[in-house]
């Protein structure tokens, strides 16, 4: 399971060395493949091939023409690109997406069960600001037992 969040670097050239806690897990259980994409633009999410695959399944039994699917669709395809971790454990970020969600210099790489997503660190701080955890949300997961 991936969890937790480290602090990383976007070089020049739009890698990202992915913290050694999370590629061994990755590696381990995935191997070395990757879906790097993003849904909105603000952050980059990065699939072991495997997972992307299986959700591809689950997104397969939803009508083509279906329009979350298609904007889904759209999303990730114009922001994603196969990757695969260099011998540095680094994997590229898509152009693309690298302007979009700011990826320049320092970042956080959340884990997020069986897939990373990665802030621009500055952004995310903003954003927890704006959309802080709530009394709402607590009593919201207390009815799954959270």
């Amino acid at each position: 399971m991936l969890r937790g969040n480290f602090s990383a670097k976007i070089d020049d050239k739009g890698r990202l060395k992915i913290p050694t806690a999370f590629r061994t897990l990755i590696e381990a259980k995935y191997g070395a493949s990757m879906f790097v994409t993003s849904v909105t633009g603000e952050s980059v999410r990065i699939y072991p091939m495997p997972v992307w695959v299986g959700l591809e399944t689950k997104l397969a039994a939803v009508p083509f023409t279906h329009p979350s699917r298609k904007r889904f669709s759209n999303q990730v395809n114009f922001y994603g690109q196969p990757a695969e971790f260099d011998r540095q454990g680094r994997v590229l970020v898509h152009g693309r997406v690298r302007e979009s969600a700011r990826m320049v210099g320092e970042v956080d790489v959340f884990g997020q069960y069986d897939h990373l997503e990665v802030w621009n660190h500055k952004m995310f701080l903003d954003r927890l600001k704006r959309d802080p955890f709530t009394d709402e949300d607590a009593l919201a997961l207390s009815e799954f037992g959270i």
